[in-house]
């Protein structure tokens, strides 16, 4: 029963991504990528919708056959929410381009007295953590403290990533392939992973390859929940030690691209490169 939640997610995702994002496009809701192609813009909403009615649907099913409860605790689900809407007020209000990127440009912005949708994610992702890892007090303020920075910071670098078709899908793949042979079981409370990131990773891998296939642009609101879920991941997978690990990475990478480009190190890196260019459009060209 542990892959019911992902089941319905999937079956949710593939129904509803399609006329979400025909929606989108007919009603004028799209943006220039990279390459100058308008695309249904947030198409990120299809991973929120899906996921949602996923959650719904199997807290239904569990109630009426008397399962076993359901494990996407109301604390999580609260901040993957919470970070999806601050995505989209990120969407609808910043514009292309942003003007101020980094952590450096928003922190400018705010003391120059400007609005800084950066600044209010970061922000908000903070108290969102602070409250939906409340629970993991029980374990220590360390802990506790370690898990809110990890997943806040997780967040924040699939919203880097999120600069080329499907990129952000592809760094959640293969962080999920690496945390299911390696950390299998949940650390705080549930059998397995699964049915904490179900409900949203298998949305994810569909709006990923419509993504991946420059059908759609996730936007801000698609990469703060697949970085939410990917923080989740973690910190239900993962040992303290794990953690640790798992944040001098994201801080590494992170820090990087705060003062390099990080687009730019994986044109320069051939295994990099070949990966981030499977699937695409331009892969050949």
């Amino acid at each position: 029963m542990h892959a019911l939640p992902t089941l319905v997610a999937l079956v949710a995702a593939l129904l509803l991504t399609p006329p979400i994002l025909r929606h989108l496009r007919e009603e004028g809701f799209t943006r220039e990528n990279y390459r100058g192609r308008a695309l249904p813009f947030p198409g990120g909403i299809a991973i929120v919708a899906a996921g949602v009615l996923a959650v719904g649907l199997c807290i239904a099913l569990a109630a009426v056959a008397r399962l076993d409860a359901f494990a996407v605790s109301g604390f999580s689900l609260t901040y993957l929410l919470g970070v999806a809407l601050l995505g989209l007020v990120d969407d609808l209000v910043s514009g292309p381009p942003a003007r101020s990127r980094g952590w450096r440009g928003h922190g400018g912005a705010v003391l120059r007295g400007a609005f800084s949708t950066g600044a209010l994610k970061a922000l908000g992702s903070l108290a969102l953590a602070l409250y939906a890892l409340q629970e993991l007090t029980f374990f220590g303020t360390g802990r506790y403290l370690l898990a809110v920075v990890l997943l806040v910071l997780t967040t924040n670098l699939f919203n880097l990533l999120d600069l080329r078709p499907g990129r952000s899908a592809k760094a959640f793949v293969l962080l999920g392939a690496g945390l299911s042979l390696g950390a299998w079981h949940g650390r705080y409370g549930s059998d397995t992973p699964l049915w904490v990131v179900g409900p949203f990773a298998a949305p994810i891998l569909v709006a990923g390859f419509y993504d991946l296939r420059e059908r759609t642009m996730l936007g801000d609101i698609g990469a703060n929940v697949i970085g939410a879920v990917a923080g989740l991941w973690l910190i239900d997978a993962l040992d303290t030690a794990g953690q640790l690990i798992a944040l001098a990475i994201v801080l590494a990478i992170t820090v990087y691209g705060e003062f390099r480009s990080l687009s730019a190190l994986v044109e320069r890196t051939p295994l990099l490169r070949q990966i981030d260019s499977i699937g695409r459009n331009d892969a050949h060209a």
